[in-house]
């Protein structure tokens, strides 16, 4: 069995998070997450923007399409 090895990162939220021991505390770890990755997407999209490799035209260009993995049961 492979080890499994982890970034100092990784190893830094694991200390950080074991520190949480309330739903109340769980919750705010998430809001938070998502406001951090919230904010990378729009840096991202503000320099695609800004570069034009993202623009108006492929913005309309993808209203109403799908992407969904199709499943048939």
């Amino acid at each position: 069995m492979e080890a499994i090895t982890f970034s100092p990162a990784q190893v830094h939220v694991f200390n950080l998070v074991s520190h949480i021991k309330s739903s109340v505390g769980l919750d705010q770890l998430r809001e938070q997450l998502a406001a951090f990755y919230a904010s990378k997407v729009d840096e991202e999209m503000d320099r695609l923007w800004e570069s034009g490799e993202w623009n108006e035209q492929k913005l309309n260009e993808l209203r109403g399409s799908h992407f969904r993995t199709p499943y048939h049961v």
